[in-house]
């Protein structure tokens, strides 16, 4: 699904060149939960950033479905990534002024889909998420651990076929954090692919593969058993 072939990121000021991914090879297979951990300023956030189309690379090829999207402009990244990418914040990234209900619709508004289709598809989400009883509330009025399922919800409202999740547990305690985890776990096991920047080990073990990278390279990667956690 994802293939990164000698991807190098590198980040010019007047004074100063920084080398973010250093000739990065990696393949993540439909379906895969991959976790991406290093000590910060490692390359994990550009990494996910590259990955989802927020970025381009420097040099290099970055492979999507069996397209180079590298030199793709702004316009046409942005076409395919709301059509096959959804974001799980550590900061959550709810709009204020929306209700839970209006912020999981508006990728679907977005997208252009039906007024009548997007009232089943949010409703259906909030339910099968646990959080339809909390619809008509505003984020302000959530819990941390809510206001994360809110955005598990819209992350995954449109069925994209890659989950990219940044440190999604970082401003939980260790209760909501592990609903969150378990929530992420359900996407996997019904075939969505999942890629997860995290600092924690402990969330680490939900997935299938983890690559730890050093100074923009990938220095280890691990296989990890089922069923392991």
């Amino acid at each position: 699904m994802i293939e990164l072939q000698n991807l190098s990121k590198v980040y010019r000021t007047e004074d100063v060149e920084t080398t973010a991914l250093d000739n990065l090879n990696l393949t993540i297979h439909q379906g895969e939960f991959v976790s991406v951990m290093g000590t910060s300023g490692c390359g994990k956030s550009t990494l996910l950033n590259i990955v989802g189309m927020l970025d381009r690379p420097t040099s290099g090829a970055y492979i999507f479905r069996d397209h180079d999207i590298s030199g793709l402009s702004e316009k046409d990244r942005a076409q395919i990534r709301k059509s096959n990418i959804g974001f799980i914040f550590q900061n959550f990234n709810l709009i204020d002024e929306l209700t839970v209900w209006e912020n999981v619709e508006l990728p679907l508004h977005y997208l252009g889909i039906a007024k009548s289709a997007r009232r089943e598809m949010v409703d259906e989400v909030l339910e099968r998420i646990g959080i339809a009883h909390r619809s008509r509330h505003y984020p302000r009025q959530l819990s941390g651990g809510q206001q994360q399922r809110v955005a598990v919800c819209r992350a995954v409202i449109a069925k994209p076929k890659l989950i990219l999740a940044d440190e999604p547990t970082g401003n939980l305690d260790s209760h909501f954090g592990q609903e969150v985890m378990e929530l992420i776990k359900g996407l996997h096991e019904t075939g969505t692919t999942v890629v997860m920047v995290t600092h924690s080990k402990e969330d680490a073990k939900y997935s299938e593969r983890i690559i730890e990278l050093y100074d923009g390279r990938i220095r280890t990667e691990n296989q990890l058993q089922p069923n392991s956690f």
